[in-house]
This record gives structure tokens, C-alpha cells and sequence, in this order.
């Protein structure tokens, strides 16, 4: 996988750019507020079309309607064009000009390490959850459509239980206990390998603790539908589902306790960065191509040997975009992130990757000093139509 160029609009603090990327590494640096991890979440979006945010009118650049982010990605010896419109609570993705839904875009294109990932090790269950049905999600699309019939019918399920429709809960039990038992075996055969390839890395990273990924599940197959029955008068008290997958935890241990109650910090940003070199991994493996791989600062509460090893993960791959308040070692390209805004670092420029003002060199377009002309952006996606 390769990122050939990356286009916004209006998207939070970014000046409109395209920025085209070579193969390798490129380090972005700046001070913080710069735009370096809204240029990462950008790309992240373009490639996956996924994002965290609870309200898509957050990424958005203020006083505007409309944001838009594109990516022509190389994959498999072809281009694809993958454009993500956006507006107030709508969200549309188009693939080569057609409109698509999220899980028709590449689903191994790209792996986001951040420092907010030790939350994964600290943070409540549902981080970790949301962590594994991402992964797993992108794996399989049977999988990510399962997950969401199922959440589907827990909200509905959660609905006739306010209502006091004890016996409408034959109906919703059935599909639960279906679509349930699929996503917990699922995940029980995807955990044995993501329980390896996270182990390693652990290792890798000088961990002298070994790390052990199981999962702490409120129910199983077998006994799904007798639990549902054994717990309805609580399930009826609540007003809630209190029995299934979207209850399970993904337990983190380091050693002989779990990373969430006795890891240190440090301890733990090494769990968290085991288990996205084994999200890197596990998509490789699935899609036969090595993702490409989004590094926001490299450098944040990081010894030289996680450094290191970050930066050596950088150079593994076909691509990388590493981004710090530092210049990373070894980038083919480095730029520097001012107000939204990426300019070569030239002091690193190397020929035939220059770009000014964020802007590519494209199709031999150049001023008669040899930077680079604005390209024109195309429309917001018809977010609307």
C-alpha cells in the first residue's frame, strides 16, 4: 500500500492542500497546534474512512458547511481514488467516483499508532472492545456486518425493555443469541493469533514481563440463551442488555496481573504499541500487503528503545508518515507543519520530492523558480446530493 497524494478541504485546521508522498519514510515536525495530528486523522479517514469523533461536524473547519478529504492510493499495482465528504451528522465516501459504503474501501490500507493508545490499556472496557472489533471488523466484513445487526438489535432490545415488553423478549433473545454466539467465536479463533503476534512485539520492545491477550466474556455460545432467561428480572429493572459480546472485555495481562491495574505508564505505551505493530501485522497477513503506517509523535513519552523500535517500524514498510516536534532520523521527505500549513524542511529536501505551501508538484506544474503552483481541489464531495 502507498499514499500517492492526500487532498483537504476545510478539514478542522488544515489549509487547503494536496501533498504528495514518496515511498518510505516522511517525518512531518512542528510545534504542537501545528496540524500534524489533524493531517495523520485526514489521511486516516481518506484511506479507512473511518474516525473516532462523536459528531462528524468536528472535523470541519470553523464557519464552514462542508469538509472534504481525498486519497490516491497505490495498491496491488493500481490507483484508487477514495473521497470522504463531509457535513453535519453525514458522512458520504465515493471509491473511483462511485459512492461506497465503508467496508467497500481497502480495509488493510492503513494502522494509526498515537499516543492516546495507552488508553486502550488503562481505560474502561470499552476502548479494548472498540479496539478488537475495529481490527476484526477490517478483517472480515462478515464480521463488521454481524457486529452491526447485533448492535442493532440490542438498542431494540434495550427499547422494548424500558417498555416493559417482557414478552416481546422471545423475538429479540433469538436474533441475540444468533448474531451473539457467531461474534464471540469469532473472536475467540482471531484472539490466537493476535495473542502471538502481540506477545512478540511485546518481547521485541524489551518487556521482560510476557503479554497475554484473553478475553473475560459475560457469557458464552452454550449458555447464552439460559443466561438471557436467568437474568431478565434485572434486564427488566435496568432497562439494558446486561448479557452478551458488547459486555466482554479484552483482558491485557503483564506477567501474572492485568496492564489496566498494575502497569506502569511506561509499561503500558509499550502494551498499547504491541498491540498496533500486531494490528499491522495481522492486516498484512490478511491482505497480503503491509498497511500504510501513521506515526503521531514518535517522540511522546518514549525511552530511546521504544523510539527506536518505532522508528524501525517506520522504515518495515512500504510507507510511513511519522510525525513529531522533532525531525524524524531517516525520512525521504521532511516537512515542516506551521498553522495548518507543510513546507519542505530545506535543510532535507531531496530533488524530486519538493512541495511549497502544501502544495504538490503535479503533472510538471511549476513556476518558472521551480516551486511548486497551487493544483485545484475538487468539489466537497456533493455531501448533500
Amino acid at each position: 500500500m502507498r499514499l500517492d497524494s492526500l487532498s483537504t478541504l476545510n478539514y478542522r485546521n488544515l489549509a487547503p492542500f494536496t501533498l504528495a508522498f514518496p515511498a518510505g519514510v516522511t517525518g512531518v515536525f512542528g510545534e504542537n497546534g501545528a496540524g500534524k495530528t489533524n493531517l495523520l486523522e485526514a489521511a486516516y479517514l481518506a484511506l479507512t474512512g473511518l474516525t473516532d469523533v462523536t459528531r462528524l461536524e468536528q472535523l470541519v473547519q470553523q464557519g464552514e458547511t462542508e469538509a472534504y478529504v481525498r486519497a490516491d492510493l497505490e495498491s496491488g499495482g493500481s490507483l484508487s481514488v477514495q473521497e470522504v465528504g463531509l457535513g453535519r451528522g453525514r458522512r458520504q465516501l465515493k471509491l473511483d467516483g462511485v459512492r461506497v459504503r465503508t467496508g467497500d474501501l481497502p480495509r488493510g490500507s492503513a494502522v494509526w499508532i498515537r499516543p492516546e493508545d495507552s488508553e486502550m490499556v488503562f481505560g474502561s472496557p470499552s476502548g479494548r472492545r472498540a479496539f478488537l472489533d475495529s481490527l476484526l471488523s477490517r478483517l472480515s466484513a462478515r464480521y463488521a456486518e454481524q457486529l452491526s445487526r447485533y448492535d442493532r438489535t440490542v438498542s431494540q432490545r434495550n427499547a422494548a425493555l424500558r417498555g416493559g415488553e417482557e414478552w416481546a423478549m422471545h423475538v429479540w433473545d433469538e436474533s441475540l443469541v444468533r448474531l451473539g454466539s457467531e461474534i464471540m467465536l469469532f473472536r475467540r479463533r482471531a484472539l490466537v493469533r493476535l495473542n502471538e503476534l502481540a506477545a512478540e512485539a511485546n518481547a521485541a520492545l524489551g518487556s521482560r514481563k510476557p503479554l497475554t491477550l484473553t478475553l473475560t466474556e459475560s457469557t458464552t455460545p452454550e449458555s447464552y440463551a439460559q443466561d438471557l432467561a436467568a437474568r431478565r428480572a434485572e434486564e427488566l429493572a435496568r432497562g439494558s442488555t446486561v448479557t452478551g459480546p458488547h459486555r466482554d472485555d479484552l483482558l491485557l495481562t503483564l506477567g501474572d496481573f492485568p496492564a489496566s491495574e498494575y502497569a506502569s505508564r511506561g509499561e503500558g505505551r509499550t502494551v498499547a504499541l504491541a498491540l498496533r505493530r500486531a494490528e499491522l501485522e495481522l492486516l498484512a497477513e490478511r491482505f497480503g500487503e503491509r498497511p500504510v503506517l501513521l506515526i503521531d509523535d514518535f517522540s511522546a513519552e518514549l525511552d530511546p528503545v521504544r523510539r527506536s523500535f518505532l522508528l524501525e517500524l517506520a522504515a518495515s514498510v512500504p510507507q510511513a508518515i511519522v510525525t513529531g516536534t522533532e525531525r524524524a532520523p531517516g525520512a525521504a521527505l521532511t516537512l515542516r507543519a506551521q498553522s495548518g500549513r507543510f513546507t519542505p524542511d530545506r535543510s532535507a529536501v531531496q530533488d524530486g520530492s519538493a512541495v511549497q505551501d502544501g502544495l504538490s508538484l503535479e503533472d510538471g506544474a511549476a513556476a518558472e523558480d521551480g516551486t511548486a503552483v497551487e493544483t485545484e481541489l475538487p468539489p466537497v464531495a456533493g455531501v448533500g446530493a
